[in-house]
This record gives structure tokens, C-alpha cells and sequence, in this order.
């Protein structure tokens, strides 16, 4: 059966002494040790009490506190029935109390058990409970009609006050929890999110400089093949070996990025154009820092791109501009085309789509095929 305002419990967050604050608590137990020893001070100083009385009368003071201490367990786990019977038991020694002349303790456990039952039990148990106590409370007092209403009317709305105070912490205590699990969530997120931009980002450097090496190491076999001159030969096997220094070099500068720390654009295309015959870099629009992620794809692109020329359209002049905008930055390379090379066939093909699939995980786009003269590829990532 679903539960409604009537018959929920107060939630175990805000029934548990566990989410309350240690002042708080400190506190709460102080006020439980002064009302058990006022139950004792009454017991034993009661004029009215003498010997064994007074005696039993202790002894009843700290049964009502461990009855007390069991409530609070029962309602903590929703036990309602032992709840309501330990409640039983509460009302009983006070009348008790009350017969064997301990007035002041049977007002206080009335008026606990009202009070408790409003704070810790469900309404529709709480408020007969409740009105069992202030009833009692009220038979044993002798205070005029509206003096007890106003005590009563006031206990009460304690006693709710308290619930709704419970209820308030625990669904802060809940809210506190969910939003630790979310950045949790959010934490196990983003590292594994960081692990793929790692992974991407090595996987990328590997393959062009891997691929870069097939290109020489190719080209070298096809010399060997045709009886080629020996310092052809070494010539290329010389570049593969660069090539290999300069992935390394690469690794160490993507690794460097990914710490935030990497040389400018600007400078990195400068370079890159630098070992390559025939091309020629620009930069357009305002110049400003970019994440290092668009960062990376620029750089990445640019190199891919270079990379095809050189097996596609040997000797061919290179374009690249780099263009920023107030949204974007755009990347443009072009080249004058030219008759394939003997290397156009070597690798799988595989970089443009691998760089196309990194600009789309940005946000952006990347463009490829044949221009006006020879083949274009352009870049465009949201900064």
C-alpha cells in the first residue's frame, strides 16, 4: 500500500543521531541526563515519599529511562507495534508515578511520550499517543483550564515542530548524499573521459609518425627493388629514422599538452611547414590562446594533411591558413595536386577518417576532397 502523510514514518536520516551535528547531539544528551536526574532528585526528595518508595521511585526513573532508550531504537527501525507498546509501558509508570504520590515525574513522562509520539511516530499513531499524554498530563495537573490549554497547545506544536525540524535535516542529509554520489558520478566520468582524450591523443601521434616511417621505409624497399643508387636508399632510411625521432619529439609535446603546457599554434605550423618543401603557412583574424583539446586537432590535422600530400602529390605547393573567428577557428590546406606518387597506395587510409571522428567529438567538422586544383581539407572546431 502506498504510503501517505498519515501513515509514513519520519525517515531514518532524520530519526538516526547519526546526522545530527556533534554539538547537537552533546546537547540532546545533556538534556536527557538532567531529565533523569530530576526524575531521580524528585524520587528520593518528594516530601510526600518516604523509604522504599522513594527507593522504587528511582528504580522506576531509570526503567523509564531505558524504556525511553528502547523507543528511540524501535521508532529509529519503523517497528511500529513495539513502539506503541513501549509507549504502553511509559503512560503506565506514569500513572504509576502519579498513584505513588511523584507528581513531577508523571508529568514529565506524559508529556514526553505526547511529545515523542509527534516527533518520532506516524501521525496516524502519533496524534492518539499524543492525545493519551496530554490527557494524562492533564488529569494529573492542577492549573486552570486555559493555563493548561496554553501548556498543552504549546507542547504540541513543540512536538510537531521537532518532527518537522527531523524531517528537514533528513531530507537535507539525502540531498547532501545524492549530490555526493553525482560528483562521484561526475568524477569517474571525467576521468574516464581524460583516459580517452590520452588514449586518442597517443593513438594519433603513434599513427602518423608510424605512418610517416611506412611512407620512407617504403620507399626504400622500392629502391632496393629497382637496384636504386646506395645513397637513395640510405637517404630514405635516413628520413624514417627522423621520422621516428620526430614521433618521439611528438609523444613528449602531446604529453606536455595534456599537462598545459605547449607551445603556440602559430609556431607549431611554422615548423611543420618548415620540413616540407613548397608549402607556406597564414594566420588570419584575432590571435588568442585555444583549449587544448581544438588545440591538439589543429595540430593533428595539419600534420595528417601534410602527411597525404607528400604520398598523394609529391612536390605539390601547400597552403595552410589558419583562421580565427569569434565561434571557431578554421584550418585550410590545400595543395596545387600533382601525379600521385609511387607511395599513394601505402597505409590503410584510415588518418582523415580518425581526425574527422576527433573534430566531431569537438563539436566541429572536417571536410575533404578535391579542389580547384588539388585536394583541400578543412578543419573547423567551436572555441
Amino acid at each position: 500500500m502506498t504510503e501517505n502523510g498519515w501513515t509514513r514514518w519520519p525517515s531514518r536520516e532524520a530519526l538516526s543521531p547519526k546526522e545530527v551535528s556533534r554539538p547537537r547531539r552533546l546537547l540532546a544528551r545533556a538534556v536527557r541526563l538532567l531529565v533523569l536526574t530530576a526524575l531521580m532528585w524528585a524520587a528520593f526528595h518528594d516530601s510526600r515519599v518516604h523509604g522504599w518508595i522513594a527507593v522504587a521511585g528511582a528504580v522506576g526513573a531509570l526503567v523509564a529511562g531505558g524504556l525511553a532508550w528502547a523507543l528511540f531504537r524501535t521508532t529509529l527501525e519503523h517497528r511500529l507495534w513495539p513502539s506503541l507498546a513501549l509507549v504502553v509501558m511509559l503512560l503506565g509508570l506514569a500513572v504509576g508515578s502519579e498513584v505513588a504520590g511523584f507528581r513531577s515525574p508523571a508529568i514529565v513522562l506524559c508529556c514526553g511520550c505526547a511529545i515523542t509520539a509527534l516527533e518520532r511516530l506516524p501521525l496516524i499513531a502519533a496524534l492518539p499517543v499524543a492525545l493519551a499524554g496530554f490527557a494524562a498530563f492533564a488529569a494529573v495537573d492542577d492549573g486552570n483550564g486555559l493555563t493548561l490549554a496554553s501548556v498543552i497547545g504549546g507542547m504540541a506544536l513543540a512536538g510537531y515542530a521537532l518532527r518537522l525540524d527531523a524531517e528537514a535535516r533528513g531530507n537535507a542529509q539525502r540531498l547532501l548524499a545524492q549530490e555526493r554520489a553525482a560528483r562521484a558520478a561526475e568524477a569517474e566520468s571525467a576521468a574516464l573521459a581524460e583516459r580517452a582524450r590520452i588514449a586518442r591523443e597517443i593513438h594519433d601521434v603513434l599513427a602518423h609518425s608510424l605512418s610517416a616511417q611506412l611512407v620512407h621505409l617504403e620507399a626504400a624497399r622500392l629502391l632496393i627493388e629497382r637496384g636504386a643508387d646506395r645513397e637513395q636508399i640510405l637517404a630514405r632510411v635516413v628520413a624514417a629514422r627522423g621520422m621516428a625521432r620526430d614521433g618521439l619529439d611528438e609523444t613528449r609535446q602531446s604529453l606536455s599538452a595534456l599537462r598545459g603546457e605547449v607551445t603556440p599554434l602559430e609556431d607549431f605550423l611554422s615548423d611543420l611547414v618548415r620540413s616540407s618543401d613548397g608549402a607556406e603557412v597564414t594566420v588570419g583574424g584575432e590571435r588568442r590562446p585555444l583549449p587544448a583539446e581544438a588545440s591538439q586537432a589543429v595540430r593533428r590535422v595539419a600534420q595528417e594533411a601534410l602527411t597525404n600530400v607528400r604520398k598523394h602529390a609529391p612536390g605539390a605547393k601547400v597552403c595552410v591558413r589558419l583562421e580565427y573567428s569569434p565561434r571557431e577557428v578554421t584550418l585550410d590546406v590545400r595543395d596545387t595536386g600533382g601525379s600521385p606518387g609511387e607511395l599513394a597506395e601505402v597505409g590503410g587510409g584510415y588518418g582523415l577518417l580518425g581526425m574527422r571522428e576527433r573534430a566531431e567529438l569537438l563539436g566541429g567538422s572536417l571536410a575533404a576532397g578535391p579542389g580547384e586544383e588539388g585536394f583541400v581539407v578543412t578543419l573547423k572546431v567551436p572555441v
